[in-house]
């Protein structure tokens, strides 16, 4: 298909997407909550999505369509998700921290959104490094399907919070301030990169939370999650750590490899920034 060349219809295209992946997993869910387990009917929506937002990227043979879906499907599923299952004050709480951290991101998104001529660098490596075979596996299982299971793992601990209907602890607000401090330390981190870029083209960011870290914005979305699960800590300390542990894993095996590999070739001065600063915070 054609890729639109006007930045205002890429973003009204991208929109359109959303909308119909988020009707697709709302339809998936009703037709399948009967015959399964909420968390079970919530996850095939889950994955229901990505594949009609996958789709959507092979059509316009651009990966980065999948970008926002990071930060847009946790709060809608979870707000769909309350509405069917009621809300405790614990519920709420998490509900304002989710929704303030993904408002946060997806507006970064949307500002740095170039249009659906561009896509990410990451995603291109993969396209030019690859036959084309083996891209379009990657692209589907590594590139769209494993983000989008890495963080319903994650959300599985605010997934029990509103089906359980837990009783607000100082765990509760404990994790929520996390999850709101890692929304601001992306937030200034971002900010503080951006400005630095457009008046230091090609140089290293030290300045501001870059001077104590190599990735703080990586930092802020990894206690994102952990705050995620300590507002559910207080009520059961079991396996759903494991959503938190996945999004580590997931940021320090493969995003900041790749983002650190970058920056070594195409930034003089960056192995000496590696030796001196620390890898997040």
């Amino acid at each position: 298909m054609k890729i639109p060349e006007s930045r205002s219809i890429s973003f009204l295209i991208i929109t359109i997407v959303y909308l119909l992946a988020t009707a697709a997993g709302i339809l998936t869910y009703c037709l399948a909550a009967d015959s399964m387990a909420p968390i079970w009917a919530l996850l095939l929506a889950d994955v229901i999505a990505t594949i009609l937002t996958w789709a959507f990227g092979m059509l316009y043979r651009n990966v980065s369509v999948y970008d926002p879906y990071w930060s847009v499907l946790p709060p809608v599923l979870l707000s769909l998700y309350a509405l069917l299952t009621g809300i405790s004050l614990a519920g709420v709480v998490m509900l304002i921290a989710v929704w303030v951290w993904a408002i946060r991101l997806t507006a970064n998104w949307a500002v740095t959104f170039k249009g659906l001529q561009h896509e990410d660098w990451r995603y291109s490596k993969y396209r030019n490094e690859q036959p084309a075979f083996f891209f379009q596996i990657i692209n589907f299982f590594g590139l769209n399907m494993m983000p989008t299971l890495v963080v319903f793992l994650a959300m599985v601990p605010a997934i029990l919070i509103l089906e359980q209907h837990p009783e607000a602890t100082v765990f509760t607000w404990i994790g929520a301030l996390m999850s709101l401090g890692a929304a601001l330390i992306q937030h200034l981190s971002d900010t503080t990169a951006h400005k630095f870029r457009r008046e230091h083209p090609g140089q290293i960011c030290k300045v501001g939370l870059w001077k104590h870290g190599r990735h703080p914005n990586y930092f802020g979305e990894i206690l994102m999650w952990w705050g995620i699960w300590v507002q559910w800590a207080g009520h059961s300390l079991d396996w759903t750590i494991a959503g938190a542990i996945a999004i580590t894993a997931l940021f320090l095996g493969i995003s900041i490899p790749l983002m650190e590999s970058r920056q070594m070739k195409n930034k003089p001065g960056y192995a000496e920034y590696r030796k001196e600063t620390r890898i997040l915070i």
